[in-house]
């Protein structure tokens, strides 16, 4: 889980960015595996590598930076090399926009940027399985923090958009998109939409999971039997969460940078994610309150 210093109560700066392991230090594929072989053997080999390949090894670097002005000035001389790189314009919407309309504008650009380093073939050929491929994860990253920024700008129904067509593109959802998409549907009162979802992901056993399926059943019957065991399941799951929908615990002013399954971070984030969805469903939350005297 990437690491999350934004201020908890923002509504703008959502944007979250997730650099595996395998991407940066084990590379499989493309021209990660590529510069890995060129720094191994030096020399000629080095200049094999593209202007993007080039400007991709810096954004691996400034992801592991801490410094935020080294940060800023390795993107910017990323997009030097190559103007398609992608990751350089998540980073700047991150670290250098002074509103959401500035961190929009960022996230298109670098969706933009990723589309024409991945080509229009690459669309059709691999949708299914982008994220096997390194090469799409920038694009897909830049997609990610576009819906997040865009749902935070009021955009709500493009965002959901750009949600389901990064399902589409990479089902087996290594971003965790559905967790965001989830809330999204539910909001909008897409509940037919929100079911169809909980169908494509049925054994996903995280909080955000479980108590979306309490909105939506007591949304459906109100306080009945259903509604109270689907709500037993999520507290087995999580029991955390209602102390901070009830307002019994506070909410931190910075999110925290990881969390577990089951554990008080993931009700933290899943509150942070979904309150609006309680607020908006006349009667849950009395219904909560009552259920956990």
């Amino acid at each position: 889980m990437s690491s999350r210093k934004k201020d908890a109560r923002s509504e703008e700066k959502t944007g979250r960015v997730s650099i595996r392991d395998d991407e940066r230090v084990e590379p499989s594929s493309g021209h990660v595996a590529r510069s890995k072989r060129a720094n191994a053997e030096g020399g000629d080999a080095a200049k094999r590598l593209t202007a993007l390949e080039e400007a991709q090894q810096l954004m691996y670097k400034a992801w592991q930076t801490t410094d935020p002005l080294t940060r800023v000035a390795l993107a910017q001389k990323a997009l030097e090399l190559s103007s398609d790189c992608a990751d350089a314009y998540v980073l700047l919407g991150r670290e250098i926009s002074t509103s959401i309309a500035d961190a929009i504008a960022l996230y298109r650009l670098g969706v933009e940027a990723g589309e024409r380093a991945i080509g229009k073939e690459a669309f059709e050929r691999d949708a299914g399985r982008f994220w096997e491929i390194v090469e799409t994860r920038p694009y897909m990253r830049a997609r990610q923090g576009l819906a997040e920024f865009l749902w935070g700008a009021g955009h709500r129904e493009e965002a959901v958009e750009h949600y389901q067509d990064l399902l589409r593109l990479n089902p087996t959802d290594n971003q965790g998109i559905r967790n965001l998409l989830m809330p999204c549907l539910i909001e909008l009162g897409r509940d037919e939409d929100a079911y169809a979802l909980f169908k494509r992901y049925e054994l996903d056993e995280m909080a955000v999971w479980k108590y979306s399926r309490v909105v939506l059943e007591f949304r459906k019957n109100g306080d009945s039997p259903s509604a109270g065991e689907f709500l037993e399941k999520a507290l087995e799951q999580n029991p955390f969460v209602p102390e901070y929908l009830l307002g019994r615990k506070a909410m931190p002013h910075n999110l925290p940078q990881h969390f577990s399954f089951g554990d008080r971070n993931e009700a933290i984030m899943y509150v942070y994610d979904n309150h609006v969805v309680w607020n908006k469903t006349p009667g849950i939350l009395n219904w909560l309150k009552a259920r956990m005297e």
